[in-house]
This record gives C-alpha cells, sequence and structure tokens, in this order.
C-alpha cells in the first residue's frame, strides 16, 4: 500500500488508507513493526489506518507493517508493507537582509555588474530553492542572473541624456509546493557623472 502522500500540516485522527485483507473469517487488524513513533493507527476490525499525532516531516518516510491475524487462531496471519510519505509544506517567502539598497553606477561604464543580491529562504529542498529575477528592467537596461541573484547593467548610460536614477525592483522565487512564494528587494541606482 503506497497512499497519497500526506501534508505535514496533517491533524491526528486523519484517514491514511483502508487495508482489507481477503479470507473467509473475519480478520483483526494491527500494526506489526516499522511505526516506531507511533505515527498512526489501525482499527482492528475495519483496517482503516488513521494519524495518531502531528507529523513531523524529518521523520519520513516511513514503512511499516500491517498484520492481518485470523480471528481464532493467532498462528493464522499476513502481512503487508504500508509506505507513508509526507510533503514539507512551503512554509517561508524568501527574504532579502534590505528590501531598499542604493548603488551608484558612473556614466558611460559598458555592461558591467552592479550588485549581487542574495535572499534567504528559511525552508528545506526545492522550497528553499531560489531565482531571481527583475519585475521592472527599464527597458532592458538590466537584467539578473537568476542563479546567483547578481545584477547587470546592459549598456552604457549618458548622465546628461538619460534619467538619473532608476528603481530596479528584484525578486527571489522559491521552488515551492504547493505555490511558489516570492521575496521582493528595491535597488535605486543612481548613475554619476
Amino acid at each position: 500500500y503506497h497512499p497519497a502522500p500526506l501534508s505535514e500540516k496533517t491533524p491526528p485522527d486523519t484517514f491514511v488508507v483502508e487495508i482489507s485483507a481477503l479470507y473467509k473469517l473475519p480478520v483483526n487488524y494491527s500494526i506489526a513493526s516499522g511505526d516506531e513513533k507511533g505515527y498512526f493507527i489501525i482499527h482492528s476490525s475495519s483496517g482503516i489506518i488513521k494519524t495518531s499525532k502531528n507529523l513531523e516531516v524529518e521523520d519520513f518516510p516511513v514503512n511499516f507493517k500491517v498484520r492481518a491475524t485470523d480471528s481464532s487462531n493467532a498462528t493464522i496471519f499476513n502481512e503487508v508493507e504500508v509506505k507513508v510519505e509526507v510533503i514539507d509544506e512551503n512554509n517561508f517567502p524568501p527574504v532579502f537582509p534590505s528590501s531598499l539598497l542604493e548603488e551608484r553606477l558612473a556614466e558611460n561604464l559598458p555592461a558591467t555588474q552592479i550588485v549581487q543580491l542574495k535572499a534567504q529562504d528559511n525552508d528545506t529542498g526545492r522550497n528553499g530553492f531560489l531565482t531571481y529575477g527583475i519585475l521592472n528592467g527599464h527597458g532592458l537596461k538590466f537584467w539578473i542572473n537568476e542563479t546567483t541573484g547578481i545584477l547587470y547593467s546592459t549598456a552604457p548610460f549618458d548622465y546628461e541624456e538619460e534619467p538619473t536614477e532608476y528603481q530596479v525592483v528584484v525578486y527571489a522565487e522559491d521552488d515551492g509546493i504547493p505555490e511558489k512564494k516570492r521575496g521582493y528587494c528595491t535597488v535605486v541606482i543612481k548613475i554619476t557623472d
């Protein structure tokens, strides 16, 4: 048996799976081994398995054996394995150390690195895997490396002919389940003469 994965937020007494043994007489169901931390309970006559307490994602997957025993003769039984997986919920959005940064950029520079942005995400695995992007690129004057978070200008600026200040909104997005979460940082770029 490999039931649908449970969320780490699954409350106690949630239905997991129903075990069913084919036998001519009534059987008693029990968890024989493998559930050392006692996450599951089984109804002895229906074979319905439910959660018995809150789930700790780091303890999973759990493989345990369920035994069906002849109700009149304990020496007659069979066992089946149940594998239960738990999905780590995406609890945290990425966070930049500061939501506002100010950088200076001299005019007439060729395309250049401006600043490296780094966000933190307190989730693990893919829920904490970050990619970076720009919300507003000012006509493609800026781009960001989606893995390193380094923000670049793409061409020289002219202090006399163009705006002398740009607000570039950068985001970090996790690869979370069930939904992706974002954090934002505004980089104010001042062009210097």
